[in-house]
């Protein structure tokens, strides 16, 4: 663990990365309020929308129908894996015109690491990236860029002044912005980390910025407690590797598709989505699991087979055990 005293992080977050997508592809929605769902029903929830319909009140995770009455406007899109992955590549070549890609993290967020004259003028760098972003992929497609010590607060801080930000969270100003930000704005505490750091008389982050990495350590119950504390106080810390085991994807279903004949449609989508991500890390498979959530309890049903990661394979097994569920099941089962 050691303490920089440089930028050393560059963090890219994109904008409502779906809903702006189909905004730059789409001419005629530019303008609206865009709402990107899994699945053409009303019942389905919205996976992103932009920050047009943010600001009429659509949330993520909102129903389409629920959607369409607080914002009647409401342009509804169904997602498009394929088209967005073509884009993320596209972007990783671009930025990596500029600096290269450390990490990936998501679909929707990269990480550099900064060396020489990059440490020196990192927001000349930054707005190169926008630049070229915005020229070559779309200025649509909004990046918001955070600057900083290390990794988590370079996160934190392209999530401060989105969309279309750009912060710098110098060492030496530290903690200053990040007084200003409630806990749940941190990466990594949820809604029950927040009850047990209020539980343990820290309700705002210049309790947490005060307190010790060992109180740290003691609240979370582990080793990561002392990490965030660690991370927040601008050090670079170095985690031990982890071992991949699992590649998976679930999505909730509702209205025509909890219907056996075409649950299986959504099925297909996730496996092949499990297996893009699986061949992207450089890893091939030889167990397929489904677990169906039912009216009254669940299914749960694996197959192993030689090594293989293609789709092909990979969704005839799926095909397999799905076909032998709805056989047992019948057709008037519904998946939830």
């Amino acid at each position: 663990m050691r303490k920089p005293t440089d930028i050393e992080r560059l963090y890219i977050d994109f904008d409502a990365f779906f809903a702006n997508v189909e905004k730059e592809l789409d001419p005629s929605v530019r303008g609206k309020p865009v709402g990107v769902t899994s699945l053409l029903s009303n019942n389905a929830a919205l996976i992103t929308c932009c920050y047009m319909a943010k600001a009429a009140g659509i949330q993520r995770g909102m129903r389409v129908f629920e959607a369409k009455k607080i914002c009647p406007d409401i342009v509804i899109k169904p997602a498009r894996h394929d088209v967005y992955v073509n884009i993320h590549n596209r972007i990783l070549d671009e930025v990596n015109r500029h600096v290269p890609v450390t990490k990936v993290w998501s679909i929707d967020e990269v990480e550099c690491t900064l060396i020489g004259q990059e440490r020196r003028e990192p927001e000349a760098l930054a707005m190169r990236i926008r630049g070229g972003l915005a020229r070559n992929i779309g200025a649509c497609i909004t990046p918001s860029i955070g600057l900083a010590s290390n990794q988590f607060l370079a996160k934190v801080a392209a999530e401060l002044n989105k969309p279309n930000g750009l912060t710098v969270l110098r060492p030496e100003s530290l903690p200053g912005p990040l007084l200003d930000l409630n806990l749940k704005d941190l990466p990594g505490i949820s809604s029950g980390m927040q009850k047990r750091l209020n539980t343990a008389g820290i309700v705002s982050m210049s309790d947490f910025w005060n307190i010790s990495a060992k109180h740290a350590r003691a609240i979370w119950g582990n080793v990561e407690g002392e990490r965030m504390w660690a991370q927040l106080h601008g050090y670079a810390i170095s985690r031990p590797d982890t071992t991949r085991r699992m590649f998976g994807h679930s999505r909730l279903l509702s209205g025509e598709w909890q219907r056996p004949n075409k649950a299986v449609d959504c099925l297909r989508l996730l496996t092949v989505k499990a297996a893009y991500r699986m061949r992207r890390e450089a890893y091939a498979a030889k167990t397929l699991s489904i677990s169906l959530r039912l009216d009254a309890g669940r299914w749960n049903d694996s197959t192993n087979f030689p090594v293989c990661d293609d789709d092909h394979t990979l969704t005839a097994h799926m095909h397999a055990l799905y076909d032998a569920a709805s056989t047992r099941l019948g057709p008037r089962t519904r998946i939830r």
